[in-house]
């Protein structure tokens, strides 16, 4: 008498986990566009005028004025990481304009259409912007150098100053990508991003004390992130830096303004073709 043995039923394999494939689609992202920068290269070196002018000519002249309280630090100490932060701002803030380029070319539509979530898309076009901003990092960092500021080259430091720009350009191309999201154009874009950056850049610490600042403008600059970008950077950049408000809470406004910014253009994201 033939005995059947039950039927083992085929090994299915597990459905590969959500994270590493957020993060393969999120790397792809950043990688397509680090690779138009490669084909650009001019780019980096135009940016470059930029912080060499802030620290050649403004820093040098506003270095002989007394009435600046930077407590222990020189003005050129006190100034080099608002510079760099300054640096990694204009890169970002204007990110919305290849955002409507690529989707007046189609480029946006293809990506919308992949398996890659949209949150990993605005990821990893945040990722590149920080990409980006270290390029500025190395530059500040070697004028630096040669105009003699006291810069703290310990190397977690140094990480700590790459992490911190990464997070800083990735939050303001995150707000740009929103900004690109709201207006649709590139010209409106352009002009929102100018709009933005000067009021930005100077209701922060990056060029001088929160303090020599009227009342109603510190409040404002308690609430501006670029104001926590300068304080870490400060806090790591130079020897004998420190941070007003501590490198914790630097960190953690940075990543939670990130993470809220990152979730509402994911959002929005589809809105761009529309």
């Amino acid at each position: 008498m033939r005995s059947f043995a039950p039927a083992v039923p085929p090994a299915v394999s597990p459905e590969p986990p959500a994270i590493p494939a957020f993060v393969r689609h999120t790397v792809t992202v950043a990688w397509a566009e680090l690779l138009k920068l490669r084909r650009d290269p001019v780019e980096l070196l135009s940016r470059a005028a930029q912080p060499t002018l802030w620290l050649l000519v403004f820093g040098q002249v506003m270095a002989r004025v007394r009435g600046v309280p930077t407590g222990r630090l020189s003005y050129l100490d006190f100034m080099a990481p608002g510079v760099l932060a300054q640096s990694a701002l204009f890169i970002a803030i204007f990110y919305g304009v290849a955002a409507i380029w690529e989707r007046d070319v189609g480029v946006l539509h293809k990506l919308l259409v992949t398996p890659a979530s949209r949150t990993a898309l605005v990821v990893g076009k945040a990722m590149s912007a920080g990409a980006r901003a270290l390029s500025q990092a190395v530059i500040v960092y070697i004028l630096a150098l040669l105009l003699g500021i006291g810069l703290d080259l310990h190397p977690l430091h140094v990480l700590g100053v790459m992490v911190v720009i990464v997070i800083g350009a990735a939050l303001f191309a995150t707000l740009s990508l929103i900004i690109a999201c709201i207006v649709k154009t590139r010209e409106r874009v352009m002009g929102m991003g100018q709009l933005l950056t000067m009021p930005l850049f100077f209701a922060s610490n990056a060029i001088y004390p929160i303090s020599l600042m009227p009342g109603w403008l510190q409040v404002v600059s308690l609430v501006n992130p670029l104001t926590y970008e300068v304080d870490a950077l400060r806090a790591l950049m130079v020897r004998a830096g420190t941070s007003a408000y501590g490198l914790g809470l630097d960190m953690a406004v940075l990543v939670v303004t990130v993470a809220v910014l990152v979730g509402i253009a994911a959002r929005m994201l589809p809105r761009i073709i529309t």
